[in-house]
């Protein structure tokens, strides 16, 4: 049986990613001002440009079920069976409305990844393993459900300009990380976006804080994969952080650069890393 892996834009896999795994991906869209565009038109740096001047969040547009309907009609054409990994229910219509179009087509399994950008992206990476080593795409979907649970994803943030746009962090939180240097921590947690630990100081340096944190806290991770996420930071801080995932024996620490549908919620100074905290399955 030859099984589709498909995920969303919001999975923040790079192309070469996507090509090398064989793993289709539908797009958000997003709206700045009065140009709309599908993630990928509209660039995580055209947002940034755009905030900075008019301190106004763009508008991210959740994949519709005629969108769904189509893609999905399209993989099987081609394929026998789809697994398809959908950013978390909790922060998204996307994962409902490609389930009400999956009830409609035999053989698609939608997975609510209860995550976001490279969190999806590894489940999809497990997905693409597992269809690679013949197992059905009923297995593959149970099989992945059975790790969402502990996929960890974090990420650091140098400003919180967007949580106070976006109606997620008051005047005076605001004011006050500003004034005091206070760099949040923002954590996926059921699904959902929590605020995690504060770190005080220096961005470079507090990155590299976080990643070693996290890495204690999490600590019995998958070490075949890991990702590196950012909207935006220096090379030093990225190779610095790709570096730790190293020495803690990660085999394959990808980097990627979020777009346009993350970076309309975090914003640009913003670092995370991400894996699987389950020690590693079959």
């Amino acid at each position: 049986m030859k099984i589709a892996i498909s995920t969303e834009s919001a999975a923040d896999l790079p192309k070469e990613l996507l090509d090398k795994y064989d793993i289709s991906s539908l797009p958000f869209s997003v709206t700045l001002g009065d140009k709309t565009g599908f993630d990928g038109e509209i660039t995580g740096e055209e947002i940034i440009a755009y905030v900075n001047k008019h301190k106004i969040l763009p508008k991210t547009g959740a994949i519709n079920e005629a969108q769904f309907a189509e893609h999905f009609s399209k993989l099987l054409k081609t394929y026998d069976a789809i697994v398809h990994f959908s950013l978390s229910s909790g922060l998204s219509s996307a994962y409902n409305n490609a389930v009400s179009v999956a009830k409609k087509i035999k053989n698609v399994y939608v997975v609510d990844s209860k995550s976001l950008s490279a969190g999806i992206g590894l489940l999809a990476l497990y997905g693409r393993k597992l269809a690679d080593k013949g197992f059905s795409a009923a297995e593959i979907y149970e099989k992945s459900l059975a790790r969402v649970p502990y996929v960890q994803v974090s990420s650091e943030l140098k400003r919180v300009d967007y949580l106070y746009l976006g109606g997620r962090c008051s005047m005076l939180a605001f004011l006050g990380a500003n004034i005091l240097r206070i760099r949040p921590q923002i954590v996926v947690k059921d699904g959902k976006l929590v605020a995690g630990k504060k770190y005080r100081g220096k961005f470079e340096r507090i990155v590299e804080r976080y990643v070693r944190d996290t890495l204690e806290e999490f600590n019995d991770p998958d070490l075949s994969t890991a990702f590196v996420a950012y909207t935006s930071a220096s090379p030093e801080i990225i190779e610095n952080a790709v570096n730790i995932m190293k020495e803690r024996g990660f085999e394959n620490v990808y980097v990627t650069r979020a777009g346009a549908t993350i970076v309309s919620h975090t914003g640009e100074d913003c670092v995370g890393v991400y894996y699987i905290n389950d020690g590693g399955v079959e």
